[in-house]
């Protein structure tokens, strides 16, 4: 069966989107399911595409995500140590708890996903389960959940969009990618272009100095 391919300026589009949920005219018609349990959120379109938002500011992130993540009654902090394996790969525990609340949602439906968009803790989970399906994604402003130096499994299938002035794709620092990094944008002190909109500039400029190609996979 042949890789399903999608335009990267359309997923940033969508992903944008999907923030907004229900409330998004452009999206709606396309929406299959929406899921929204446990603070993690997810949208299952009617071309089998999956589309998993995050924290869409540095704010949220700094608040929520990256001082405690809490699954299940017990707490999660983005910078420790702690992992868990799945399927030979060494995951932050935190991480791979919101991706297999995600997961089992997307069994029980028995939806196929045949690609991937996420955004912030979103684009951690889509690291993951672009490892764990074996199906293409894009994970824009990428924190790093992989710990294990093997278990790349599809790697060549996960792309990661990181500007270079987003923090958060340095976090956990002793963590790593999943996937081909493509990093974009200047570094600049001070400033932290966690949001989408920034992401879709970023896509554009890089598309248009002919660094980036439209569609993922190439």
């Amino acid at each position: 069966m042949p890789l399903y391919k999608y335009d990267i300026a359309l997923a940033a589009q969508m992903i944008s989107s999907a923030y907004y949920m229900k409330k998004s005219r452009g999206l709606k018609p396309h929406v299959r399911e929406y899921f929204d349990e446990n603070h993690v959120q997810a949208i299952y379109l009617k071309q089998d595409i999956l589309l998993i938002p995050g924290s869409n500011s540095v704010a949220d992130y700094l608040m929520f995500n990256l001082r405690v993540l809490n699954f299940g009654g017990k707490k999660y902090r983005l910078n420790d140590t702690d992992t868990e394996t799945d399927q030979g790969a060494v995951w932050h525990q935190g991480f791979l708890k919101h991706a297999k609340g995600i997961a089992d949602w997307i069994d029980e439906r028995g939806y196929k996903p045949k690609f991937i968009v996420g955004h912030s803790l979103g684009a951690a989970a889509t690291q993951i389960l672009v490892r764990n399906w074996g199906v293409p994604g894009i994970a824009f402003a990428a924190p790093r959940p992989l710990r294990s130096a093997t278990g790349h499994d599809h790697h060549d299938l996960c792309l990661c969009l990181n500007r270079r002035d987003d923090r958060v794709c340095d976090l956990p620092a002793s963590f790593g990618h999943m996937g081909h990094v493509h990093s974009g944008g200047t570094r600049a002190f001070l400033r932290f272009d966690h949001k989408m909109k920034h992401y879709r500039t970023m896509v554009a400029e890089q598309q248009a100095l002919g660094k980036l190609g439209k569609m993922w996979p190439e």
